[in-house]
Formats: C-alpha cells, structure tokens, sequence
C-alpha cells in the first residue's frame, strides 16, 4: 500500500524522502534535478561527512526539505564556475540515472566540506511569484477592510516580496502595482478574476533569522543556487529583484518569527490601514512553540481589532495532507474562520482562484 501524502511529509526515512522529493521534481519539469535529487540514495553509501550525516538526519527529511539542501549545493558548484560537470544533467544532455549517481557521488567525495554547512538551513526558496497569490488575497480584503494595507511577512529570506508594492501585476485580467515596474509578474489564471478593488500597500517590512542582502552578488548566486537549473524564469526574477534591492533595500529585521510579530502587534496602529501578517511556503519550518505563540499573538490582537484598526493574516502554504499550496485568509473584525481563496503553483506559475465561490 502506497504511504499517503501526510505520513511522507512525516517520515523519517531518508531514502523514502529522498525518493519522493525526486519524484515531486520530476512532477514540476525538472528531471534533470529529480536525477541530481535519486543519485543522493547513492551519497548515502559514501565514506563522506555529507552521506554520514544525510544518512542519519534526526529530522523529518522532507519537512526540514534535506534533500533540497544539498541540490542547492551542488548547484552552487555549477553556478560559481567551482565545478561544471553537472551541467549536461540538467541540459537533458545525461540521462542515464546510474551515470548521474557516480558523477554526483564524485562530486560530494571532492567537495564534502564545501557542500556538508548546506546541510545546516532549510533553502532560501524567495520566490517573487507568490506574491501574485498574496497581491490577490490582498484585493479580495480590500473590498471587505478597505484599500490601505500595512505589511508584515515573516520567514522573508532576502525580502523579495517585501518589495511587491513596487511589482506589477496581471490577475486574470485585474492589474495591479505601478504599470512601469520591471517586475512584471502575470501567472496563468485559472478560475474567475479577483476583485478589482484598489489596493494601496502604505508600508512592508520582513523579519528573518539570517536575512540574504540581495545588493550582494554572492547572495544573489546563492538563492539562484536554490532555484530548479530547468526553471530559468525563475532565475530571471531573481535579478530582477536584485535591482529593485539595490535602488532601495526591503526592510528586514533579524529577528524569530514569533517575537518580530509579538513586536510588530503591540506597536501604535494608523488608523484606516489594515495590518496584515503574510508569509508564503515558510510555515512548516517555523518551530512548534513559535508557530503557537504567533497564532496566540494573532488571536489576541484580532479580538481588540475594530473597524478602524483591522487585522488580516495571509498565508500561502501547504496543505500538509495534500501537498495543494492553499491561500487562506482570515481577517478581524470578521468571521471566525479561514477562507480559502485560491490554491497556486509552488512557484507562482499558476493561480486557480476559489475565492467569489468559497464564502
């Protein structure tokens, strides 16, 4: 019997998470990466620190996403010009799966102490294409709390979508941000359009606890490292992001998750400006106790909300039974409850909007 989506995300064998983090890669058009990913099945019979520990993983391999930790690495390689032998992998070049176990486990065996401090931090996936999935969410609010909205994200990497109020956007047909923006972001819309309601971002700021200086072109090189080789539109936004950085940096806070939003909620709030909490694809590596107090400090901010001081939450993240990317919201004063709104690409490729039929 086939383990079900839930006890995969749960698991602690690392072969199995292996395999199914090479097989999710295959699923989203990146078979060259899916190879890189199954030849880690390989690393584990190595005499090397990096199989050593990847063999060993205290954790949960999928949910601390290990098998992407050391993909990034290995990217890195290639994308720093220290090592270019995985190139014909990913160009489909080399296909052969027993080739790219040798060629990946040789790799690890001349770069182990290079590659094992990747095995130290979840991927610094900052993907400026979910943001069109919270621009949505956004417009959806607008029309219930008002246009004026104060934003917070947690888990913001190098802030890329701390700077969405200077993106451009195509929702369905629903444009959103300044029209002369170079990030130019317009997924694949499926479902109705969203609200058309206007939607003016007065302030955005991040935290993280190792915030990335997109101004710094090492930094740059390592989120593309974390970037699928076959996604190239990706890597594309990335610099784009860069540039928006290095005109003027987001604002990020190094601080945990759960004491920046604690902060950020006990300070003075402008009236007739929602603040929103927003975060995408980080909620899972957020620890158990931070994950309870934030939604304690939400509760608790949500009951003195008023109407002229309202609060949202935005989330885009996993369904962890199964495996959908779900945007939800939920907003006081308000009903008690989520809203489901949309389901999207991981990547923001698409967008299939639930929200005019989900209330």
């Amino acid at each position: 019997m086939a383990e079900s989506p839930h006890a995969i995300m749960h698991t602690r064998s690392v072969p199995a998470g292996i395999e199914w983090q090479a097989q999710h890669a295959e699923k989203a058009g990146a078979p060259g990466t899916a190879r890189v990913i199954r030849a880690m099945l390989a690393v584990l019979e190595t005499e090397t620190a990096v199989g050593r520990r990847m063999a060993n993983w205290h954790g949960l391999v999928l949910e601390d996403a290990m098998p992407l930790r050391i993909a990034g690495g290995l990217h890195y390689l290639l994308l720093s010009g220290a090592d270019k032998r995985l190139e014909p992998v990913y160009a489909g070049l080399t296909t052969d799966q027993g080739a790219v176990d040798e060629l990946v486990s040789g790799l690890v065996e001349t770069y182990d102490h290079l590659l094992l401090p990747w095995l130290d931090h979840p991927p610094q996936t900052n993907e400026a294409g979910r943001s069109a999935s919270i621009m949505a969410g956004l417009l959806w609010l607008s029309g219930r709390l008002g246009p004026r909205f104060e934003m917070n994200e947690i888990g913001a990497s190098a802030g890329i979508n701390t700077m969405m109020e200077r993106f451009r956007f195509d929702l369905g047909g629903v444009a959103a941000g300044p029209a002369d923006s170079p990030m130019r972001l317009a997924p694949e819309w499926r479902g109705p359009p969203p609200p058309a309601d206007p939607v003016r971002i007065d302030g955005i700021r991040g935290c993280d606890l190792k915030p990335m200086d997109l101004r710094d072109p090492d930094t740059v090189l390592r989120l593309k490292s974390y970037v699928w080789p076959e996604a190239r539109e990706r890597m594309g936004r990335i610099d784009c992001a860069a540039r928006l950085a290095c005109e003027r940096a987001p604002e990020l806070d190094r601080m945990g998750a759960a004491d920046w939003v604690e902060a950020v909620l006990s300070e003075p709030q402008v009236a007739g400006v929602t603040r929103a909490l927003f975060h995408s694809i980080v909620w899972q590596y957020v620890p158990e106790p931070s994950r309870e107090r934030i939604v304690q400090a939400m509760e608790r901010a949500g009951e003195a909300a008023t109407a002229d001081e309202p609060l949202a939450w935005i989330m885009l993240e996993t369904n962890r039974e199964t495996f959908a990317h779900e945007l939800r919201v939920r907003y006081w004063p308000g009903p008690a409850n989520w809203t489901l709104l949309a389901t999207a690409h991981p990547h923001g490729a698409w967008v299939e909007w639930l929200g005019n039929t989900s209330e």
